[in-house]
């Protein structure tokens, strides 16, 4: 008699994992007798057993935040700043601002749990998978061996986080291992890469240009995965693969992984209907009451009151905590460093910077909240303060200040106001609406409908842009980028294009920056170009710290497992 296993049972390095576990409402039911031959006795019950890692991953990219807190908070994108008494939370995000990491933060505790429970999931997943004789359940040809390939795909996605977040990682191929210490940077990188040149091959092809997306790994998603490893090399194990990158990069955009083409429409790639997007090529699947995820972690992000202006939205309440690093001082002087300040980068005339209306019929435009927050469709939906301007319709700033004490003894001029991660206000910071968009009252069943993209064609484009600027080609490397943000502007006339002569390290960044705003990925760019630690930005200092490009262990799983050893510069926090 056995049970499915619940990971207590498995690795003895999930054993911290377990309040996680108890507490996920994703974990399998239990059964009383559920071996392979009396339990995987359909089709049905074997993709069940399919998805489940696939269920965890969801978890990890589209309801849980730490994985994105990790790769925008700390960087020149987004902050969340204590606002009043509000978000200060024991220091914890001043602290991620300025990357005074330590190894007691449960965010990157998180970052850590959280990755490593997806690899045991599909290991475990393997094991159960490799033994049905899916033959005689009556599956096609290859079906086995494309779940088999997809879930080690799935793993190397989980440790290529691990190798960016932590460096080298417990390297495992069983569920049955005994307990590992860290692997080395370089053997951590050179396992993904076998598992993803093993993988692909076997992965689905997607044959039909905008096919519907279902958060499977079909081969131009393994494919991509690689190019990212070789793509971040550098910062990895020391070693640039731009070459390599670019290789994989151009076999993609030819078709040799399957069918794809930009969008010309930027909101097909994220809004109601984005499953047949022709631009996505894996996703985090969403469906309203079956599958509900949100990319923009909507309750950390928006304004109280702003589902008033959705015309009174129901289940959309929010705590109003993040928001874009500024662009403007208090005074309206706009900051000169050459990173942050990300609204003002984008064009007036970019069709992405008007403020978000939902439009009806799962139509939108703009993906900013900002400005006076009255519904130009319907002004009597208004989105009202709940702390400094209670009452007050909310005017969403590009700034961070106490504009609401602007004229007492404290501050008697705008010139006298702070801005600081630590002086924020209800309406400081412009908000991004961009994945996971939300309609109005009268559309409230499309709420969850959007999928969540992870990987898109743009990011294709992108990386091979970029190898081709490092290569020397950069009027190649700017054709690329502008035949991308035509798309932005009515017409196709963009003010401010690439050009070989204007393309350096931080319009790069800026281009980065712009197009993939939001989308959970800042800090790795960052690190790629050496800013990271390098760099100020608004109130952020650079620590000029290479330490810091790696987050701790946190200090309860090195308790659990003392054959890790902890990062470098972390040792004596």
């Amino acid at each position: 008699m056995k049970k499915i296993k619940c990971l207590k049972n498995i690795l003895p390095w999930c054993l911290s994992f377990l309040l996680f576990c108890s507490a996920c409402s994703v974990e399998p039911d239990f059964y009383s007798e559920v071996v392979p031959e009396t339990f995987y006795d359909s089709q049905d019950n074997v993709w069940q057993r399919f998805n489940r890692p696939f269920t965890h991953w969801r978890w990890y990219l589209g309801q849980s935040e730490s994985r994105w807190f990790l790769q925008e908070l700390g960087t020149d994108e987004f902050c969340l700043p204590t606002r009043g008494s509000d978000w200060y939370n024991g220091g914890v995000y001043q602290l991620f601002h300025h990357h005074e990491y330590y190894d007691q933060m449960n965010s990157i505790s998180n970052g850590w749990t959280n990755y490593a429970m997806g690899v045991a999931l599909a290991w475990d997943a393997i094991e159960d998978l490799d033994k049905i004789d899916f033959d005689k359940l009556g599956f096609a040809a290859g079906t086995k061996e494309s779940m088999l390939k997809q879930q080690q795909a799935l793993v190397a996605s989980f440790y290529l986080d691990g190798l960016d977040f932590f460096g080298g990682v417990p390297l495992y191929t069983t569920t049955q291992s005994e307990v590992k210490g860290r692997s080395t940077d370089v053997e951590t990188f050179n396992f993904i890469d076998s598992l993803l040149t093993e993988a692909i091959p076997s992965l689905p092809l997607k044959e039909n240009l905008g096919g519907f997306e279902n958060g499977s790994i079909n081969r131009a998603a393994g494919a991509a995965l690689k190019a990212r490893l070789y793509f971040n090399a550098k910062p990895y194990i020391g070693k640039e693969m731009y070459t390599e990158a670019a290789a994989i990069c151009q076999d993609i955009i030819d078709g040799k992984y399957g069918k794809y083409a930009l969008e010309s429409d930027w909101t097909k790639i994220f809004g109601f209907n984005n499953e047949n997007s022709t631009e996505i090529i894996w996703s985090v699947p969403s469906q309203n009451a079956k599958l509900q995820t949100d990319g923009m972690y909507w309750s950390y992000m928006v304004p109280y009151n702003y589902k008033n202006y959705l015309g009174g939205l129901e289940s959309s309440g929010s705590n109003n905590g993040i928001c874009l690093v500024p662009s403007l001082d208090p005074t309206g002087k706009r900051y000169t460093y050459k990173l942050g300040g990300a609204y003002a980068k984008f064009a007036d005339t970019d069709v992405r910077k008007q403020p978000y209306v939902y439009e009806g019929n799962g139509k939108y435009r703009g993906m900013f909240i900002v400005g006076e927050l009255i519904n130009p469709l319907n002004p009597e939906w208004k989105c009202l303060g709940n702390r400094e301007y209670k009452g007050k319709v909310i005017v969403e700033r590009d700034q961070i200040s106490y504009f609401a004490k602007l004229g007492t003894a404290a501050y008697p001029t705008l010139e006298s106001l702070p801005s600081t991660i630590a002086t924020a206000e209800e309406s400081s910071g412009v908000r991004v609406v961009k994945r996971s968009p939300r309609p109005n009252q009268s559309d409230v069943l499309k709420m969850y409908d959007p999928d969540i993209p992870v990987i898109r064609l743009a990011e294709i484009y992108y990386m091979l842009a970029e190898c081709k600027m490092r290569a020397g080609d950069k009027q190649g490397a700017a054709d690329i980028i502008n035949n991308i943000r035509k798309r932005y502007f009515v017409g196709g006339e963009d003010p401010n294009p690439v050009t070989a002569a204007n393309l350096d390290k931080y319009r790069m960044l800026d281009e980065w920056q712009q197009e993939f705003l939001a989308e959970g990925r800042r800090r790795t760019d960052l690190i790629r170009w050496d800013a990271y630690v390098t760099e100020d930005w608004w109130d952020h200092k650079a620590t000029n710290n290479a330490n810091f490009n790696r987050f701790p262990i946190h200090s309860s799983i090195i308790g659990a497992n003392n054959l890790l050893i902890q990062n470098p510069g972390y040792d004596n926090n």
